[in-house]
């Protein structure tokens, strides 16, 4: 049995949800988001509270539960207060400036690095060691973190590179003589 799918999901005030077959639409002040649920799923939606039904019996039906929960949980929050991830730059001449959508990256190379902004999501930075990913997607929002993490990921022995705010990189003891 699903847990997650049991929670209701709560609508705030501001927040619009239509349901078509098995897409659903969710507008609010951050944007909109849409998503086509499994057909195993239903949602019911009443005085400002989303439920999910489904087949108790089934398994698959179980799962695409959860999930469809969830989903639906993070569109809502996602139009309504948006997600954000924090990523520092950690190593000697690392800096980053955003320009409109192109997010202008030093690390190391004999280049700098352009990486392109995809719409719907926005890049601060409001240091040069500090790069913040706003957006009303998850999905999105940490894709795009991951990617920029993805240039120079952090490594073990002096830990420079890019890494998540709230990440801890295991450092190892520098080779002896």
């Amino acid at each position: 049995m699903s847990r997650i799918a049991k929670a209701p999901v709560n609508i705030p005030k501001g927040v619009d949800i239509k349901l078509e077959g098995n897409n659903v639409t969710v507008k609010g002040s951050n944007g909109q988001l849409s998503y086509d649920i499994n057909s195993a799923v239903t949602l019911d939606i009443a005085d400002d509270v989303i439920q999910v039904q489904w087949d108790k019996d089934d398994k698959k039906a179980t799962a695409q539960a959860g999930t469809a929960r969830a989903i639906v949980s993070n569109m809502v929050v996602g139009v309504s207060a948006g997600f954000e991830k924090k990523l520092t730059l950690i190593g000697v001449g690392y800096r980053a400036q955003a320009k409109g959508n192109i997010l202008n990256l030093a690390l190391g190379f004999s280049h700098p690095v352009d990486f392109e902004v995809p719409q719907g999501i926005s890049v601060e930075t409001p240091s040069q060691t500090e790069i913040l990913v706003k957006g009303s997607n998850k999905q999105l929002v940490g894709e795009v973190a991951a990617k920029i993490r993805a240039y120079r990921p952090p490594e073990p022995y002096k830990g420079k590179g890019v890494r998540y705010a709230d990440e801890h990189v295991a450092r190892k003891e520098a080779k002896k003589k």
